[in-house]
């Protein structure tokens, strides 16, 4: 299996998808089923960091100099 920090966001998903499936259908043999919920909680905790960065990326732009400045919106009148 490929190593969780090295999924992209979208792999990590997919893969934290299929688990629920197996999961919901309820046919997974005990052992098996916390096995598969571990794997899911480490998906998890792969998209949060992977969402967390991005959010982190977002609130700062780069200004005219080349410096990380943080991003407001300026308020309607």
């Amino acid at each position: 299996m490929t190593k969780e920090k090295d999924l992209t966001f979208e792999e990590a998903m997919e893969q934290l998808e299929h688990i629920v499936d197996l999961l919901e259908e309820g046919d997974v043999p005990l052992e098996e089923a916390i096995n598969i919920y571990k794997r899911g909680m480490d998906l998890s905790k792969v998209c949060h960091g992977k969402l967390q960065v991005a959010q982190e990326q977002l609130v700062q732009i780069v200004d005219e100099n080349g410096e990380l400045k943080p991003f407001q919106m300026k308020e309607e009148e």
